[in-house]
């Protein structure tokens, strides 16, 4: 190690009053050792200098040993997940260098990401700094580059931070691949992951490093962490869902002036703009010192509200996961949640944003919208302090991504397919690709596959006359670098002042339901359509009319498995009376009323009700498996039930549980241990592929992998989304992808791309695995069969969904109301005034946003369906 740069570092060290921590030794010590590895450390513990300290300490050794030239070529790459972080990586990187000096001279950092401006990238094109800050994205990029063995073949670390956010998506193959790539460049690579939110160490690490072997280093910093509630003055017996909503203003409030500068987490843009709105409303005197942040406003605004929490100039911050990860905030003192987490990871990962250095204590405050939430709360804590965090997986030979990166290979340089074979499946995401498969990508990255065969523009890549597969077609090429990633989101729609600035992007398909005149809520403003035009949605400043709040996709998270036992373990110690936290205290009379009535779950029980109403046969059953888990056995139940006599059933979930309506008498009692059984395969086929056919069979699996094809074939580069200035609507998007999948079908059945689009949709949106082990978990419980004489406080909640659906606001609100009287006097409790007024205000001003237009009222389904989303 360089005596002069560790002097140097000690005494940089010792300016600011500052010791480094045993694990920052211990991974100074194995980068000095050559040695890869994980990096796992409370947020704020000071994972970066760790690594990057190391890194300094030897790079810059080995670069005067060897007597390098003056200006270095590209040694460490820093990946981050998101562009936002970036820039504040960037600064943290800078500061080192600058206090060493004459050491580490002449090191330079940059950062190059899809903000990086023009100018800087053709700088960079021309030589990259020492240090690069960049995205999974941006490194693909640059692999196909025609010199990329030459540009990064001299790379000696990559370091890849908040690994977790990365590892259980396709963005994480991108890096997997990526880094396979550099190896064989240099097989002496270090890789250091970095993350504090993982439950899965090992096997996070193997998933980054590979085949390799690795350190894991956990840094056990003394950290205080404050998990509370903020709860309501009652709590209703009989809730649903966001009853709570906007109720809980005046205690936020309060909250938010009493402290210095605080983030509000949201779990979906829309709900952030409504709470950001509400905010604005009751305290008029903070505008300008309040602001909103999300990933569909423009990067300017993002910025300007990053570098106000930065100064201390902010006193609250509305935002969802955009500030989720490591920007560093040291103003931040609060954090409220309002919601569920859905997950002790992500509860984790939003309590360090405040606290966000060593020694300065983290607290998060939950904000319930429903009632059993508070239950969450005190799961949460528990969960926590018994060191129980989510596990993420890599996912499984994603092929869209593999095709992606055929292509990209062929242009930096291109490849000989033995040799790439060998390279790729020394990923943890393709280490059991077999030689068909292989072969099937090649095939298709040359031609198209059989029935593409006679179009040019699917002849991305051939062999050359020595056998290297290279893109020869510079058109191909262009097109390609276009098209680079594993982001694909519904097409989007520019927000522009007329005559002045961009705001941010809504989805394509909320602003083409509007027309000129009407007004919505976006950026905390109350704008009005002027006109559309080039994909833009031109606005103006409106004031005094109701609007709409636009909703975006992808914001339902499902409860984690994790903290959906820590929730059942919660109700047990209820059901034994020990009402020991705050939230349970709260929430009591709640769960008193459950056990009377009916009972409360427990790990060794699985807890059924039925109920006879006007509407006919209802089922409640309650695995707490989350809405995405429940939604797959809803359909399977109805699906079995169906199969001794045809029947029709409504179906609503939440992720405590779900409720099958039928108009017509069920045998429950006989029938449910019947249709809860674990499928038996036969000589054929065996249990788990059974299980796969019912619950394909169960529901409109072609619709619904139909659309999962569409992010497929994007990313395998079937579609392109068109050059910078030529955006595509949704609408021909999705025309594109949807002949693709009819051709497919008819003439290339066993298409890879198919069949991986059934494989997500089992996996990703019905969590297959999760619902195969929730049946095995639910064949060992006692079933506890409860028929009621009135609805439940856990079955009220899901009634309300079928309410949603087959009738308007109004009349949903006068039948919320009235069934909450009559369930209040039948538990012997006061009915608080203004019941309808109350449920009205709520249903119009909830989750999806203020004024929203009370749908048509509708008949029920004849066919299993999603419930709508709370209102």
């Amino acid at each position: 190690m360089n005596k002069a740069v560790k002097a140097a570092l000690d005494a940089w060290f010792a300016a600011r009053e500052w010791k480094p921590f045993k694990f920052q030794r211990e991974v100074w010590k194995a980068v000095a050792d050559g040695k890869s590895g994980m990096l796992h450390a409370t947020t704020g513990a000071g994972k970066t200098y760790a690594v990057w300290l190391g890194a300094l300490q030897v790079f810059s050794q080995a670069r005067k040993e060897t007597a390098r030239p003056a200006a270095p070529p590209l040694t460490v790459l820093w990946l981050t997940p998101m562009r936002a972080l970036v820039a504040d990586t960037l600064r943290a990187l800078k500061q080192p260098l600058e206090a060493l000096g004459a050491e580490v001279h002449p090191w330079s950092a940059g950062a190059r990401s899809g903000d990086t401006s023009s100018a800087e990238r053709s700088a960079q094109n021309e030589r990259l700094p020492t240090v690069l800050v960049t995205t999974p994205e941006s490194l693909s990029l640059l692999l196909a580059r025609a010199d990329a063995s030459v540009v990064l073949g001299r790379v000696k670390m990559v370091v890849v931070d908040e690994w977790h956010e990365l590892l259980g998506n396709k963005r994480g193959v991108q890096v997997q691949l990526a880094l396979a790539r550099l190896r064989r460049w240099n097989p002496g690579l270090a890789v250091w992951g970095m993350s504090a939110t993982l439950g899965n160490l090992q096997e996070a690490m193997r998933s980054l490093l590979g085949n390799g072997d690795g350190v894991l280093v956990q840094g056990q910093v003394p950290k205080k962490l404050v998990i509370d509630s903020l709860l309501p003055g009652r709590a209703e017996r009989f809730p649903w869902g966001g009853h709570l909503g906007l109720t809980m203003l005046p205690q936020v409030i309060e909250e938010i002036a009493a402290s210095s500068t605080t983030l509000v987490f949201t779990n979906t843009r829309s709900q952030a703009e409504i709470w950001y709105q509400a905010m604005l409303e009751a305290r008029p005197e903070w505008a300008g010192t309040i602001a909103l942040h999300h990933g569909s406003l423009d990067r300017a605004v993002r910025e300007w509200v990053e570098l106000g929490l930065k100064s201390g100039e902010l006193k609250a911050v509305v935002c969802t996961s955009s500030l989720d990860l490591g920007v560093d905030f040291l103003p931040v003192e609060r954090v409220l949640q309002i919601g569920s987490p859905k997950g002790v990871a992500r509860l984790l990962q939003r309590a360090g944003r405040s606290g966000h250095a060593p020694g300065r204590p983290s607290r998060i405050t939950l904000v319930p919208t429903h009632s059993i939430e508070m239950v969450e709360g005190a799961a949460a804590r528990t969960a926590i302090a018994e060191g129980h965090i989510e596990a993420r997986h890599s996912p499984d030979q994603p092929l869209d991504v593999l095709v992606q990166h055929l292509v990209t290979v062929a242009l930096g340089g291109g490849f000989v397919p033995d040799d790439l074979y060998e390279e790729v499946r020394g990923t943890a995401a393709y280490a059991s690709l077999s030689r068909e498969s292989w072969q099937w990508c090649l095939d298709f990255v040359s031609q198209g596959g059989p029935s593409l065969a006679a179009y040019p523009d699917y002849k991305r890549v051939v062999p050359d006359a020595e056998g290297v597969w290279r893109v020869p077609d510079a058109r191909l090429a262009r097109r390609h670098r276009m098209n680079i990633g594993t982001i694909v989101s519904d097409a989007s729609m520019a927000v522009q002042y007329l005559g002045g600035a961009k705001i941010g992007s809504v989805e394509e398909g909320f602003v083409a339901r509007m027309k000129p005149g009407d007004c919505f809520l976006f950026g905390g403003r109350l704008l009005e359509l002027v006109r559309i035009h080039d994909m833009t949605a031109w606005v103006r400043r409106a004031t005094g009319k109701r609007a709409a709040v636009p909703r975006w996709n992808g914001g339902r998270m499902p409860l984690s498995n994790t903290l959906a036992d820590a929730v059942v373990q919660q109700l047990a110690r209820a059901g034994e009376a020990h009402y020991d936290s705050p939230e349970l205290q709260c929430v009591r009379p709640l769960l008193e009323i459950q056990q009377q009535w009916s009972a409360l779950p427990t790990p060794q029980t699985l807890l059924a009700e039925t109920l006879k109403t006007r509407e006919g046969s209802h089922l409640f059953l309650y695995p707490f498996a989350g809405r995405h888990v429940h939604l797959g056995l809803a359909s399977l139940l109805a699906w079995r039930v169906a199969q001794h006599e045809a029947r029709t059933f409504s179906i609503a979930v939440n992720d405590y549980g779900f409720e099958l309506l039928s108009a017509t008498e069920v045998d429950w009692p006989a029938l449910l241990p019947q249709v809860l059984r674990l499928p038996e395969g036969d000589g054929n086929t065996d249990a788990h592929t059974a299980l796969l056919h019912e619950v394909l069979a169960s529901l409109n699996a072609g619709e619904l992998a139909q659309r999962r094809f569409r992010e497929i074939a994007r990313v395998s580069g079937l579609i392109f989304q068109g050059y910078p200035g030529e955006k595509r609507s949704s609408r021909q998007l999705q025309a594109s992808s949807s002949l693709f999948w009819e051709v497919f079908r008819k003439y290339d059945p066993s298409n890879k791309l198919l069949l991986q689009a059934e494989k997500e949709l089992l996996s990703q949106e019905l969590e297959i695995g999760r619902l195969r082990a929730s049946l095995e978990r639910m064949a060992t419980q006692q079933l506890v069969l409860k028929p009621l004489e009135r609805p439940t406080p856990f079955s009220f909640p899901l009634m309300v969904e079928l309410f949603r659906e087959k009738l308007s606001n109004e009349n949903v609100a006068d039948r919320i109301a009235r069934m909450v009287e009559q369930l209040e006097k039948a538990a012997g409790g006061v009915v608080t005034a203004g019941g309808v007024e109350r449920v009205k205000s709520t249903l119009a001003f909830g989750q999806e946003g203020p004024g929203k237009s009370p749908p048509k009222p509708r008949r029920e389904r004849r066919r299993p369906s999603r419930p709508l989303p709370p209102l």
